[in-house]
């Protein structure tokens, strides 16, 4: 439970609460389990905080300094996160459904089996992040940066990752169903047996992909580069390549079925 010292401190007031800090560094605020729902805690400095099991839905955010606090199990229902800075914060199992995360920095967090789902993500920095797990179906990751993050089994369907850089990702057994990946950036990027089932991924970069026993049956694949990708064993029916690149891509066991392929001279150095 929260320490209620630390509580009506906060309560009291951004001034006072940064004075506190500054004057008691070596104290770990503990605020766990309260009611913040619907607070303005615009710049907080809440770094390193006991936040865990906390409610903040619909709570002002922005610009909140959260970097290494505990936000396990917490509520950000449609909180305002918009610039926060949540790096390196445990954000395990928690409730970001809704939310606005919009520049946010979520680098290097934990966010393994959150609720993002519907989340407004655009720009956010999650790169090197844990989101085994997580749901993020329909959430908008426009122009967001994953590179090097962990998305095993996420739910990613109906998402908008146009133009997000998921460079070295891992997104293994991850669901793509319907996703927006116009122009998204997958170079070196794991999707063994993804679920990119008409998924749209025209002008996309593959280059090098592992995209071995992945479901791409019906997904827009049109003027993609798939050079190098790994394509062992894909399910490519219905597919649309027109235009794509595949230079030195591992087409073994693949179904082309009803597909519609680009020319030779894309298939061969």
């Amino acid at each position: 439970m929260a320490n209620l010292e630390h509580l009506a401190l906060l309560k009291a007031g951004a001034v006072t609460w940064i004075e506190w800090r500054k004057k008691n560094p070596q104290i770990e605020p503990d605020l766990s389990g309260a009611n913040l729902q619907g607070d303005n805690l615009r710049g907080a400095n809440l770094q390193g905080v006991n936040l865990s099991r906390v409610d903040l839905g619909n709570a002002l955010l922005v610009r909140a300094n959260l970097s290494g606090a505990d936000l396990s199990s917490a509520n950000f229902s449609k909180a305002f996160l918009a610039e926060a800075n949540l790096s390196r914060a445990n954000i395990s199992v928690a409730n970001l459904s809704g939310a606005i995360l919009t520049q946010a920095d979520l680098s290097h967090a934990n966010l393994i089996g959150s609720d993002l789902s519907q989340a407004d993500l655009r720009g956010a920095a999650i790169a090197s992040a844990n989101l085994i797990g997580t749901d993020l179906r329909g959430a908008n990751l426009k122009d967001a940066d994953l590179g090097a993050a962990k998305l095993i089994r996420t739910n990613l369907s109906f998402a908008n990752l146009i133009e997000a850089n998921l460079i070295a990702a891992d997104l293994s057994e991850a669901s793509l169903y319907e996703a927006e990946m116009l122009g998204a950036y997958l170079y070196k990027t794991e999707l063994y047996k993804a679920n990119l089932n008409k998924a749209h991924l025209s002008g996309a970069y593959l280059l090098q992909a592992n995209l071995s026993e992945a479901d791409l049956s019906q997904a827009n694949l049109s003027w993609t580069n798939l050079r190098g990708a790994n394509l062992a064993g894909a399910n490519l029916r219905g597919a649309n390549l027109r235009g794509a690149d595949l230079k030195g891509a591992n087409l073994s066991g693949v179904n082309l079925q009803e597909a519609i392929m680009p020319n030779i001279n894309s298939l061969i150095y």
